[in-house]
């Protein structure tokens, strides 16, 4: 996920322009501009899409995708992020989630929740965690985080 320039997380992604060619597309460009070149030696396709919602504006529609990556492939964006077209300006950070819970039940992902995300991004985070099956199955539902339906 990313700190953005309003202090909340979220996942890259923005407008789908003119010149791109399919939604994927455009998010290959957004992603590239938000997160550095090490994002080109993957490609974001059809097959990583996991979900849509209407935006809040006018003839607006998110569409969520989630792929996995290699530690290889995060380290690397990771260390060419802050080279990023628009770090510093839309993107703060990067910021890795944590996918335990510590002995307390509190602290990892349960606290990593309170935080104050943008539009559906912690649903999108739970749903993308479950899908990608992250973390045990059904220990979201054990820790009592309530999964997006």
């Amino acid at each position: 996920m990313q700190m953005r320039f309003d202090g909340r997380l979220g996942f890259p992604g923005g407008l789908v322009n003119l010149q791109d060619t399919s939604l994927e597309a455009g998010l290959n460009r957004e992603l590239i501009e938000e997160l550095g070149e090490a994002v080109a030696d993957f490609r974001v396709e059809r097959a990583d899409y996991r979900s849509s919602h209407a935006g809040s504006g006018p003839h607006v529609v998110a569409h969520f995708y989630a792929k996995r990556l290699t530690l290889e492939q995060l380290v690397a964006v990771e260390m060419g992020a802050t080279r990023a077209k628009d770090h510093g300006l839309e993107v703060l950070g990067l910021v890795r989630v944590p996918l335990y819970t510590l002995r307390d039940g509190v602290g990892g992902l349960p606290a990593f929740l309170e935080n104050s995300f943008i539009g559906t991004a912690r649903e999108q985070l739970l749903e993308a965690i479950q899908d990608l099956e992250l973390v045990e199955s059904g220990s979201l539902t054990a820790r009592k985080i309530s999964l997006p339906r």
